[in-house]
Protein backbone atom coordinates (compact mmCIF):
# COMPACT_ATOMS: atom_id res chain seq x y z
CA UNK A 1 0.00 0.00 0.00
CA UNK A 2 2.86 2.49 0.53
CA UNK A 3 2.87 3.77 -3.44
CA UNK A 4 -1.37 3.71 -3.45
CA UNK A 5 -2.74 6.93 -3.45
CA UNK A 6 -4.85 8.69 -0.73
CA UNK A 7 -8.67 7.91 -0.77
CA UNK A 8 -9.41 9.63 3.08
CA UNK A 9 -7.03 12.53 4.97
CA UNK A 10 -7.82 13.52 8.10
CA UNK A 11 -5.90 16.59 9.69
CA UNK A 12 -6.99 17.96 12.84
CA UNK A 13 -10.88 17.18 12.69
CA UNK A 14 -12.47 16.78 16.10
CA UNK A 15 -16.51 17.11 16.72
CA UNK A 16 -18.30 18.92 19.51
CA UNK A 17 -22.18 18.55 19.56
CA UNK A 18 -24.29 21.29 20.19
CA UNK A 19 -24.95 20.31 23.76
CA UNK A 20 -21.00 20.41 24.87
CA UNK A 21 -20.28 17.13 24.45
CA UNK A 22 -17.14 16.63 22.75
CA UNK A 23 -17.02 13.38 20.99
CA UNK A 24 -13.99 13.56 19.73
CA UNK A 25 -10.13 15.17 20.17
CA UNK A 26 -7.89 16.26 16.70
CA UNK A 27 -7.10 13.54 14.82
CA UNK A 28 -5.10 12.70 12.23
CA UNK A 29 -5.61 9.84 9.75
CA UNK A 30 -4.64 8.55 5.89
CA UNK A 31 -6.45 5.95 4.53
CA UNK A 32 -4.38 4.55 0.90
CA UNK A 33 -6.45 3.17 -1.39
CA UNK A 34 -7.00 -0.65 -1.68
CA UNK A 35 -7.09 -0.50 2.35
CA UNK A 36 -8.62 -1.98 4.77
CA UNK A 37 -8.65 -0.21 8.31
CA UNK A 38 -10.85 -0.65 11.52
CA UNK A 39 -11.71 1.67 14.50
CA UNK A 40 -11.88 -0.21 17.80
CA UNK A 41 -12.40 1.28 21.64
CA UNK A 42 -14.88 1.15 24.03
CA UNK A 43 -18.39 2.15 23.69
CA UNK A 44 -18.73 5.64 23.09
CA UNK A 45 -14.91 6.55 22.05
CA UNK A 46 -16.46 8.52 18.84
CA UNK A 47 -15.81 5.49 16.46
CA UNK A 48 -19.06 6.11 14.54
CA UNK A 49 -18.78 10.09 14.62
CA UNK A 50 -15.42 9.68 12.98
CA UNK A 51 -17.03 7.22 10.41
CA UNK A 52 -19.74 9.74 9.93
CA UNK A 53 -17.26 12.83 9.45
CA UNK A 54 -15.87 10.42 6.39
CA UNK A 55 -18.89 9.72 4.93
CA UNK A 56 -19.78 13.82 4.91
CA UNK A 57 -23.40 13.08 7.68
CA UNK A 58 -21.79 15.07 9.80
CA UNK A 59 -19.50 18.10 9.70
CA UNK A 60 -16.05 18.28 12.03
CA UNK A 61 -15.79 21.26 14.75
CA UNK A 62 -12.41 22.17 13.21
CA UNK A 63 -9.86 20.65 11.55
CA UNK A 64 -10.50 18.47 7.90
CA UNK A 65 -12.03 15.94 6.24
CA UNK A 66 -10.55 15.42 2.50
CA UNK A 67 -11.89 12.45 0.41
CA UNK A 68 -10.01 11.55 -3.06
CA UNK A 69 -11.84 13.03 -6.06
CA UNK A 70 -11.73 9.56 -7.28
CA UNK A 71 -14.29 8.72 -4.69
CA UNK A 72 -16.95 11.26 -5.12
CA UNK A 73 -19.90 11.20 -7.01
CA UNK A 74 -21.56 8.43 -5.28
CA UNK A 75 -18.84 6.42 -4.87
CA UNK A 76 -18.97 5.84 -1.67
CA UNK A 77 -20.91 3.40 0.25
CA UNK A 78 -22.62 3.24 4.15
CA UNK A 79 -23.30 -0.04 5.50
CA UNK A 80 -25.48 1.13 9.13
CA UNK A 81 -25.58 -1.14 12.51
CA UNK A 82 -29.04 -2.80 11.31
CA UNK A 83 -29.71 -4.17 7.75
CA UNK A 84 -32.75 -1.37 7.76
CA UNK A 85 -34.37 -3.39 4.85
CA UNK A 86 -37.96 -2.90 3.67
CA UNK A 87 -39.90 -5.05 5.06
CA UNK A 88 -43.28 -5.48 2.46
CA UNK A 89 -40.14 -5.25 -0.75
CA UNK A 90 -38.45 -8.10 -2.37
CA UNK A 91 -34.75 -8.72 -1.75
CA UNK A 92 -34.03 -7.56 -5.12
CA UNK A 93 -36.29 -4.79 -5.15
CA UNK A 94 -34.60 -3.61 -1.70
CA UNK A 95 -31.18 -3.97 -3.52
CA UNK A 96 -32.12 -1.94 -6.06
CA UNK A 97 -33.70 0.73 -4.39
CA UNK A 98 -30.60 3.72 -4.78
CA UNK A 99 -30.25 2.96 -7.85
CA UNK A 100 -34.37 3.47 -8.39
CA UNK A 101 -34.02 6.91 -6.34
CA UNK A 102 -30.88 7.95 -8.56
CA UNK A 103 -33.22 7.51 -11.65
CA UNK A 104 -30.79 4.72 -13.75
CA UNK A 105 -32.41 2.88 -16.07
CA UNK A 106 -34.61 -0.20 -14.85
CA UNK A 107 -32.91 -3.19 -16.65
CA UNK A 108 -29.66 -1.52 -15.97
CA UNK A 109 -30.90 -1.23 -12.24
CA UNK A 110 -31.59 -4.96 -12.52
CA UNK A 111 -28.92 -5.87 -13.30
CA UNK A 112 -26.49 -4.16 -11.27
CA UNK A 113 -28.64 -5.71 -8.38
CA UNK A 114 -28.51 -9.09 -9.56
CA UNK A 115 -25.12 -8.89 -9.68
CA UNK A 116 -24.88 -7.37 -6.41
CA UNK A 117 -26.39 -10.33 -5.09
CA UNK A 118 -24.01 -13.13 -6.38
CA UNK A 119 -21.27 -11.25 -4.96
CA UNK A 120 -22.69 -11.74 -1.37
CA UNK A 121 -23.83 -14.85 -2.02
CA UNK A 122 -27.92 -14.47 -2.37
CA UNK A 123 -28.48 -14.48 -6.07
CA UNK A 124 -31.08 -17.65 -5.30
CA UNK A 125 -32.79 -15.88 -2.96
CA UNK A 126 -33.43 -12.36 -4.99
CA UNK A 127 -37.61 -13.07 -4.67
CA UNK A 128 -37.23 -13.25 -1.05
CA UNK A 129 -38.44 -11.46 1.64
CA UNK A 130 -36.43 -9.70 4.85
CA UNK A 131 -38.61 -11.47 6.65
CA UNK A 132 -38.05 -15.48 5.37
CA UNK A 133 -34.56 -14.36 5.49
CA UNK A 134 -31.73 -15.03 8.50
CA UNK A 135 -30.23 -12.18 9.88
CA UNK A 136 -26.88 -13.10 8.29
CA UNK A 137 -28.72 -12.75 5.22
CA UNK A 138 -30.11 -9.69 6.07
CA UNK A 139 -27.55 -8.23 6.59
CA UNK A 140 -25.53 -9.42 3.72
CA UNK A 141 -28.57 -7.77 1.65
CA UNK A 142 -27.64 -4.92 3.20
CA UNK A 143 -24.16 -5.21 1.56
CA UNK A 144 -25.47 -6.13 -1.61
CA UNK A 145 -27.42 -3.11 -1.97
CA UNK A 146 -24.48 -0.66 -0.88
CA UNK A 147 -22.57 -2.48 -3.91
CA UNK A 148 -25.40 -2.36 -6.27
CA UNK A 149 -24.06 1.60 -6.23
CA UNK A 150 -20.32 0.42 -7.76
CA UNK A 151 -18.85 1.83 -4.72
CA UNK A 152 -14.86 2.38 -4.46
CA UNK A 153 -15.09 2.97 -0.90
CA UNK A 154 -17.21 0.57 1.76
CA UNK A 155 -17.82 2.48 5.36
CA UNK A 156 -19.14 0.00 7.84
CA UNK A 157 -20.50 0.83 11.23
CA UNK A 158 -20.34 -2.43 13.08
CA UNK A 159 -22.82 -3.97 10.88
CA UNK A 160 -22.47 -7.68 12.19
CA UNK A 161 -22.30 -6.50 16.14
CA UNK A 162 -25.74 -8.65 16.36
CA UNK A 163 -25.22 -11.64 14.85
CA UNK A 164 -24.24 -14.91 16.33
CA UNK A 165 -20.74 -16.09 15.81
CA UNK A 166 -21.10 -18.34 12.92
CA UNK A 167 -22.67 -15.61 11.02
CA UNK A 168 -20.44 -13.25 12.09
CA UNK A 169 -17.08 -14.91 10.61
CA UNK A 170 -19.51 -15.83 7.10
CA UNK A 171 -19.54 -12.35 6.57
CA UNK A 172 -16.39 -11.73 8.03
CA UNK A 173 -14.78 -13.72 4.93
CA UNK A 174 -17.28 -12.81 2.88
CA UNK A 175 -16.25 -8.38 3.81
CA UNK A 176 -12.50 -9.76 3.13
CA UNK A 177 -12.80 -11.66 -0.35
CA UNK A 178 -14.81 -8.54 -1.26
CA UNK A 179 -12.48 -5.61 -1.13
CA UNK A 180 -9.90 -7.94 -2.42
CA UNK A 181 -11.85 -9.07 -5.09
CA UNK A 182 -13.42 -5.51 -5.92
CA UNK A 183 -10.08 -3.70 -4.66
CA UNK A 184 -12.28 -1.51 -2.39
CA UNK A 185 -11.02 0.98 0.35
CA UNK A 186 -13.12 0.09 3.62
CA UNK A 187 -13.33 2.19 6.83
CA UNK A 188 -14.97 -0.60 9.39
CA UNK A 189 -15.99 -0.37 12.89
CA UNK A 190 -16.24 -3.11 15.60
CA UNK A 191 -15.98 -3.52 19.11
CA UNK A 192 -14.55 -7.11 18.11
CA UNK A 193 -10.63 -7.14 18.26
CA UNK A 194 -10.79 -10.72 16.61
CA UNK A 195 -13.24 -9.57 13.62
CA UNK A 196 -10.39 -6.12 13.38
CA UNK A 197 -7.37 -8.44 13.21
CA UNK A 198 -9.16 -11.36 11.00
CA UNK A 199 -10.79 -8.05 7.85
CA UNK A 200 -7.93 -5.47 8.41
CA UNK A 201 -4.71 -3.94 7.10
CA UNK A 202 -4.11 -1.54 9.86
CA UNK A 203 -6.12 -1.40 13.12
CA UNK A 204 -6.37 1.71 14.93
CA UNK A 205 -7.52 1.96 18.77
CA UNK A 206 -9.42 4.74 20.31
CA UNK A 207 -9.44 6.44 23.94
CA UNK A 208 -12.60 6.74 25.87
CA UNK A 209 -14.63 9.83 25.06
CA UNK A 210 -13.14 12.42 23.82
CA UNK A 211 -11.34 9.76 21.16
CA UNK A 212 -8.31 10.51 20.25
CA UNK A 213 -5.98 7.46 18.37
CA UNK A 214 -3.88 5.54 20.90
CA UNK A 215 -2.50 3.08 19.13
CA UNK A 216 -1.95 1.47 15.16
CA UNK A 217 -1.60 -2.01 14.41
CA UNK A 218 -0.40 -3.32 11.34
CA UNK A 219 -1.92 -6.74 9.75
CA UNK A 220 0.65 -8.04 7.70
CA UNK A 221 -0.90 -10.70 6.17
CA UNK A 222 -2.21 -11.34 2.08
CA UNK A 223 -5.94 -10.73 1.54
CA UNK A 224 -8.43 -12.15 1.25
CA UNK A 225 -7.67 -14.46 4.58
CA UNK A 226 -8.90 -17.99 4.95
CA UNK A 227 -10.34 -19.10 8.53
CA UNK A 228 -7.24 -20.57 8.95
CA UNK A 229 -5.68 -17.18 9.56
CA UNK A 230 -7.18 -17.12 12.82
CA UNK A 231 -4.83 -20.05 14.34
CA UNK A 232 -1.93 -18.46 13.33
CA UNK A 233 0.81 -16.67 15.24
CA UNK A 234 0.19 -13.19 13.46
CA UNK A 235 -3.50 -13.38 14.54
CA UNK A 236 -2.77 -14.23 17.65
CA UNK A 237 -0.07 -11.71 18.30
CA UNK A 238 -2.06 -8.85 16.91
CA UNK A 239 -4.90 -9.64 18.87
CA UNK A 240 -2.76 -9.86 22.33
CA UNK A 241 -1.29 -6.27 21.46
CA UNK A 242 -4.98 -4.79 20.65
CA UNK A 243 -6.67 -6.36 23.64
CA UNK A 244 -3.65 -4.82 25.82
CA UNK A 245 -3.85 -1.52 24.30
CA UNK A 246 -7.66 -1.82 24.75
CA UNK A 247 -6.37 -2.13 28.74
CA UNK A 248 -4.63 0.76 28.63
CA UNK A 249 -7.02 2.74 27.03
CA UNK A 250 -10.08 2.24 29.39
CA UNK A 251 -7.99 2.24 32.37
CA UNK A 252 -6.45 4.99 32.17
CA UNK A 253 -9.98 6.88 31.75
CA UNK A 254 -11.28 5.51 35.61
CA UNK A 255 -10.98 7.51 38.03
Amino acid sequence: MGNASLAIEIRGADKVYPNGVRALQPIDLRVRDGEVVTLIGPSGCGKSTLLRLVASLTTPSSGSVSIAPSYRSGRVAFVFQHPTLMPWARVDSNVRLPLDLAGVDRRQAQERAARALELVGLRDFHRAYPRELSGGMQMRTSIARALATGPQMLLLDEPFGALDEIARNRLDRDVSSLAARENLTVLFVTHSIYEAVFLSSRVLVMSPRPGRVIDEVVIDAPQPRPDAFRAGEVFATACARLSRSLEVAVEGSLP
